[in-house]
């Protein structure tokens, strides 16, 4: 989380923006990621150009051309203002606009209709100023500068659907373990959070397959996919990606709950925190997603999708609305019914309300599920999550209690919890007892509360000591009375 000076920080390039007429904050968040994107070209330039003099080998994957040289960072950066607003809005928006070629990149189809929209010279040196000043080196950084921008957006309900807490989004990256062999899915990206997340967990864990030149190439080009229909979501998420090293990531504009989504059978891992925003014309809906449950809900659609787009084996990692857990319509149990009985539903992550806010204080889960076709489930793991490393309230402070480290080694050793008391924070139910509760799946319904026996004194006793009480009382009342 981004705090204290380069908070600061970024609070100063933000009302830049904002004196010099952009006060609409997506619009801000896009031109601020253009600089960004600008500056880290030219350090990923810097970086491969060191690398080859170390190595002794000729930097034969240049971004900047002999004649380009001025449109770098490192070089633009200590320009007049006048002559960097020129630079900037006539030759490097264009230049940044078309680094890819290929028209069939995602990057240059959303970035075909984006528009440079900083109106001043004084206020763009200002803001490169601002920029050149942030310290940006770790990628925990960029997520973090991402997640304080997104903070600043005025309306949870239209665009909390891509605000997802790193942290969170990092614990459940770790619980699915995306695999060199995955092609991977979140059809409501945002800002492609859970993407580069993956992304970053692929390179940690398996950097080998950067080696090989078929797994490199799915890496680049095939192995994920996102979709939104926030034309800046897509230009941002593209960009995003392209910075962590994917090139050509397949990202769509795609409505995914509509007819128009023909995706089936089509990914191994879906990531995704979908929106939460109420109800749809249905007449809009995939007919076959109404076939699985029977309802205008999106989060009762998203998960319907899920399981159609998954391939047999595929695993899901999502976030859902507490409701989701519960809910007695005909709509949310025949699509409990459908993970648990048709599939296999492995874990159910319950997470305090603080986690979203100041956004939302809603209370929500995290469902992990393999898609089978034939059901599978014995037994659902239960947590109980208490803290999350922040409180729970608007401010979000970081704090000492945290129980993500424990979920996720718990998670990974489930053969441990066999045993487990219901009285604890995790624990197995076996399916039978889903069932018997109408496959009620919040963690309430399964959770004892061990109580502490506590002795009161007998009622003699009570008596005994309020006679006491009394003539101490009217011992005192004398006392006073003698002194009147």
């Amino acid at each position: 989380m981004l705090v204290g000076e380069e908070r600061n920080k970024v609070d100063q390039i933000w009302d830049t923006f904002w004196t010099g007429g952009l006060t609409n904050p997506l619009l801000v968040i896009e031109q601020f990621t253009y600089l960004l994107f600008i500056k880290q070209l030219d350090d990923i330039e810097t970086e491969n150009e060191a690398n080859a003099a170390l190595l002794g080998y000729e930097n034969e994957d240049k971004i900047f051309g002999p004649h380009q040289q001025n449109f770098r960072w490192s070089k633009f950066k200590n320009l007049a203002p006048a002559v960097q607003f020129k630079l900037l809005s006539e030759e490097i928006f264009p230049f940044i606009k078309n680094l890819h070629p290929d028209n069939e990149a995602s990057y240059t189809r959303f970035m075909k209709d984006a528009t440079f929209q900083i109106s001043a010279p004084d206020k763009l040196a200002k803001i490169i100023e601002g920029i050149d000043k942030l310290e940006l080196d770790e990628e925990d950084s960029k997520g973090d500068l991402y997640e304080y921008m997104l903070s600043k957006l005025a309306s949870s309900k239209i665009n909390g659907q891509f605000r997802t807490p790193r942290h969170i989004i990092k614990m459940m990256v770790e619980m699915a373990a995306p695999q060199p062999s995955d092609i991977i899915v979140d059809p409501a990206m945002g800002t492609a959070g859970f993407l580069v997340t993956a992304e970053e967990f692929i390179r940690k864990h398996h950097s080998d397959m950067l080696l090989d030149d078929e797994q490199a190439r799915h890496f680049s080009s095939s192995m994920f996919h996102g979709f939104d229909t926030d034309p800046t979501m897509l230009r941002i998420g593209t960009m995003n990606m392209m910075l962590h090293g994917v090139h050509y990531p397949r990202i769509d504009y795609k409505d995914s709950l509509s007819k128009n989504n023909y995706d089936k059978d089509s990914y191994t891992l879906v990531l995704a925190n979908p929106p939460f925003k109420g109800s749809l014309d249905s007449e809009t809906v995939e007919e076959s997603l109404l076939r699985v449950t029977k309802t205008k809900k999106t989060e009762l659609l998203f998960l319907a999708l899920f399981l159609r787009i998954l391939k047999l084996g595929g695993r899901a990692a999502v976030i859902v609305p507490d409701g989701v857990l519960f809910g007695s319509s005909k709509a949310h149990q025949s699509l409990r019914k459908e993970i648990v009985d048709g599939n296999k539903l492995s874990a159910v992550i319950s997470m305090p309300s603080g986690v979203f806010k100041p956004y939302a204080g809603v209370s929500t889960a995290i469902l992990f599920f393999t898609k089978t076709g034939a059901g599978g489930t014995d037994k659902v793991w239960f947590y109980d999550m208490k803290a999350d490393g922040y409180s729970l309230d608007d401010k979000r402070q970081e704090i000492a209690e945290n129980d993500i480290p424990d979920i996720i080694a718990r998670f990974r050793n489930l053969e441990q919890e066999e045993g487990r008391k219901r009285t604890e924070q995790s624990f197995f139910v076996p399916v039978e007892e889903i069932r018997e509760n109408g496959y009620d799946l919040s963690v309430n319904k399964y959770k004892e509360i061990e109580y502490e026996k506590v002795e009161y004194p007998s009622t003699e006793e009570i008596l005994k000591k309020l006679n006491t009480l009394s003539k101490e009382l009217q011992k005192g009342y004398a006392e006073l009375e003698k002194m009147i």
